[in-house]
């Protein structure tokens, strides 16, 4: 059935289209978190450990809130992993040691290529597309999104 929201058909796409590329790149950060939450090594590890798991439960929270909003809108939220990797702006993987630095510069691009990602989309999805709500909830994801930023930034200085 059709969703009767007061955004037309076209501009839901194109809003779901780009929900479904932050989705993509939500998965990959969470995968790359737990990735450094089940390889951290060093003398930081139970520390650094329990800092990545409270950022991937932050993410996980982030993947269901954007796969409902590209349901609430009338669309099929993409849900596989060949998918996601054909849609992200993150790259997979990256070579580095499994040290809280390096895994922390890691995750701390990622979290910068998304804020821009969902930076530029702010003000297109309100008003080009006439999506307010997508717009709005953006702009909330986008602000977690710099806290865990600045959370990990805050372990380089």
């Amino acid at each position: 059935m059709d969703a009767k929201i007061g955004i037309t058909k076209e501009n839901r796409q194109v809003v779901s289209e780009q929900l479904a590329k932050l989705l993509a790149d939500e998965y990959i950060l969470y995968t790359k978190t737990r990735n450094a939450h089940w390889n951290i090594e060093g003398e930081d590890f139970l520390s650094k450990h329990k800092f990545f798991q409270e950022q991937y439960e932050k993410i996980d929270d982030f993947i269901d809130r954007v796969a409902e909003r590209i349901r609430k809108i009338g669309h099929y939220a993409p849900a596989t992993l060949k998918n996601f990797l054909a849609l992200t702006h993150l790259t997979e993987y990256s070579e580095r040691k499994n040290d809280s630095i390096g895994f922390i510069r890691d995750l701390l691009a990622d979290h910068e290529t998304v804020i821009e990602f969902i930076r530029g989309n702010i003000d297109p999805v309100a008003n080009d597309h006439s999506d307010a709500g997508t717009s709005d909830f953006l702009t909330g994801l986008m602000e977690e999104h710099e806290e865990m930023a600045w959370f990990l930034r805050a372990h380089l200085k």
